[in-house]
């Protein structure tokens, strides 16, 4: 009896040995999926992060030109207007000067005929670069929403192939 006992007790530490080994096997297992895993996901992190910087930065960089664009617009405009009000002066003193009616009509028609070219010459430049200071902002933006798309894209490729 004593040999069947020593018998079912060796089996019996046999069969813990075998399955505290296979829970180390399994432990040790798990423990290199989760660092995998976390190594994934702070590389992600860091990819991500550095992603959000670049747009950051690309924004910052069109706020920059978009301002340029404006602080030259205002420069045009006040430009545009010191000018049309020396304009309009000497006009007034001109037409305190005018002898008769003809004269008259004739000075206020060349001012009003000069005052509208002048101002369709202006807004066609004030257009031009609005139109360019938009182009030019949106170009950074534009260059980084490329970038996105092809970084975030980059998973949904791997896991397709």
């Amino acid at each position: 009896m004593t040999d069947k006992f020593a018998a079912a007790t060796k089996t019996f530490e046999d069969a813990v040995s075998a399955a505290k080994l296979n829970v180390d096997g399994l432990v040790k297992s798990q423990q290199v999926q989760f660092e995998k895993a976390s190594a994934q996901i702070l590389k992600g992190f860091d990819e991500l992060t550095a992603l959000t910087k670049g747009n950051v930065d690309a924004v910052v960089k069109s706020g920059t030109i978009v301002a340029k664009g404006a602080e030259e617009a205002g420069k045009q405009v006040a430009s545009f207007t010191q000018s049309s009000l020396e304009k309009s002066a000497a006009t007034g003193k001109a037409l305190l000067a005018v002898k008769t009616i003809q004269e008259l009509v004739e000075l206020q028609s060349s001012f009003a005929k000069a005052s509208f070219e002048t101002f369709v010459k202006e807004s066609a430049k004030l257009q031009e670069l609005s139109l360019k200071t938009a182009k030019d902002a949106f170009a950074p933006i534009n260059d980084r929403l490329q970038v996105t798309v092809e970084t975030l894209s980059k998973p949904v490729a791997a896991k397709a192939a």
